[in-house]
């Protein structure tokens, strides 16, 4: 572990969970902060052991999953640069309900939770902020339970694409931020299956070669989402559209 730098402070400050604080209190609250590095793999913390602390991305992609009965890994959430995680246990205490892991090289933030407790005794709106932040994370929850139930394969796969498209017109090139298969985790698809519709993206001027990806016009993307959507939402009759790949896949 290192002593943060003034930019990892200032992205750190700038989280959801922190930026509706007054600036003493941020810098309060991070004063013992220290900084983690992490390569792809290594794991921050796992599921069930004590609640430790509280964390915040500054660098990388860092993978938030379970392991189901069976032994098989489900994939909660996928956090990027100046995303929070594990407050709710922080401030409540108890143990972590997931595994968190490095899909990148990665610096995170880690702040004791010990400490985020004392900070709430003294400050209170530290609590508000901590609530808030854990109810977005629901929120966020919620939404991706609709996208896994109500969205094709393919609309999930054309939304994650294009959402890592810098323009909304045009042409583009992108690099998939991590590998494959925790795309297709995160999507709630096999790793066959994300193969498919990425096959299938062609007919509309996606190229996915390894982790280079091509879109000749987002637009044309973007369009593909709603016109899927629509079509899902009316049944089309009981058949699929030509493009589309089925429900969650498991």
């Amino acid at each position: 572990m290192t002593a943060p730098t003034p930019d990892d402070l200032k992205t750190a400050s700038q989280t959801a969970v922190l930026c509706g604080l007054n600036p003493r209190t941020v810098q309060t609250l991070l004063a013992p902060a220290t900084v983690v590095e992490l390569e792809p793999g290594d794991a921050l913390f796992r599921q069930g052991e004590p609640a430790a602390a509280f964390f915040i991305v500054i660098e990388g992609w860092i993978k938030l999953y379970r392991i189901t009965p069976a032994g098989d890994e489900a994939v909660l959430h996928v956090l990027t640069k100046g995303e929070s995680f594990a407050e709710a246990v922080a401030f409540a205490g108890g143990r972590y309900p997931a595994t968190a892991s490095a899909a990148t090289d990665s610096r995170v933030v880690l702040i004791p939770a010990h400490h985020v407790m004392c900070c709430i005794r003294e400050i209170p709106d530290i609590a508000i902020a901590m609530i808030a932040s854990t109810s977005q994370h629901l929120h966020q929850l919620v939404q991706r339970v609709e996208q896994l139930t109500a969205q094709s394969g393919l609309q999930r796969v054309a939304e994650f694409l294009a959402a890592l498209c810098p323009n909304i017109n045009g042409s583009c090139r992108i690099s998939l931020p991590y590998d494959k298969s925790l795309i297709a985790g995160r999507l709630g698809l096999k790793p066959e299956s994300l193969s498919r519709v990425f096959a299938k993206l062609r007919l509309v001027g996606v190229d996915v070669r390894a982790s280079d990806v091509v879109v000749s016009e987002v637009a044309q993307l973007r369009s593909l989402i709603a016109s899927d959507r629509i079509r899902a939402r009316s049944g089309m009759n009981g058949g699929r559209h030509q493009l589309g790949e089925g429900r969650a896949q498991h």
